[in-house]
């Protein structure tokens, strides 16, 4: 009996050691660059690469398979997302705020939103994309009841919430908008949520590896991107995670 259960015992350790083997394995084939404090990415259409912001106020532009292009620092700003546009990158701030920064000359703009309130403790901007000719902000916090985006219109040098919308999915912590389905990412519950716009309704929940999502990005080639906190960019096709 005593030589059975060791037998088990090394068997079960070695099954576990294979099965940790084979998720880092997985992890470290999807880590195309290490950016620290990766909090937010986005698509650059126009150029074929990717924008990714951190928490200390910088950010990099990369090529899809993740050589770093340059780094650029803008301030003391926690930037939280970016959404990628031909001319400009636009950042969220956890405060609220906005800054827009030229692509080309690098020179920056603070623009303050109209219409975001108080968020009071341990909640904040945590998202951003586009839908349109307007931004998506995605308010995070842990409170289903409290979960909602703000749809921001930006004029010029002004910018206003117009709209608000309750979807009801806690710790929404990156964004992403292709095809009229909002992606949106939640780190406490490592999943990815397909949302329609149209419908205000969740289309569907998919699983996602255990990381620190904190933004997402779709190419034209089926590639996905995810801004992992604990300092990578992942890429993955996706087919690989479920998404039709």
């Amino acid at each position: 009996m005593k030589l059975y259960r060791s037998k088990a015992v090394i068997l079960s350790i070695m099954v576990g050691l294979t099965m940790i083997g084979c998720q880092q394995s997985l992890g470290k084939d999807h880590i195309i660059a290490s950016i620290p404090e990766a909090s937010g990415i986005s698509y650059c259409n126009n150029s074929d690469t990717l924008v990714v912001a951190n928490d200390e106020g910088y950010f990099y532009e990369i090529g899809t398979n993740g050589t770093v292009m340059y780094k650029h620092n803008i301030g003391k700003y926690d930037l939280e997302g970016v959404v990628c546009e031909d001319n400009n990158f636009v950042f969220a701030l956890e405060s609220g705020g906005l800054v827009r920064v030229d692509r080309e000359e690098h020179s920056q703009q603070y623009i303050h939103v109209e219409g975001l309130g108080k968020f009071g403790k341990k909640r904040g901007i945590e998202g951003i994309t586009k839908m349109g000719d307007k931004y998506i902000l995605s308010l995070q916090t842990l409170s289903k009841k409290d979960a909602k985006l703000f749809i921001v219109e930006l004029n010029d040098n002004k910018a206003r919430v117009v709209d608000e919308i309750y979807h009801k999915i806690e710790d929404s912590s990156g964004l992403e908008m292709k095809n009229g389905i909002l992606y949106i990412v939640s780190d406490t519950k490592n999943s990815l949520y397909l949302y329609s716009m149209a419908e205000k309704r969740i289309l569907s929940t998919l699983k996602l590896p255990k990381f620190n999502q904190e933004g997402i990005a779709l190419d034209n080639n089926d590639n996905i991107y995810f801004a992992d906190d604990k300092g990578y960019v992942r890429k993955y096709k996706i087919d690989e995670l479920g998404i039709n």
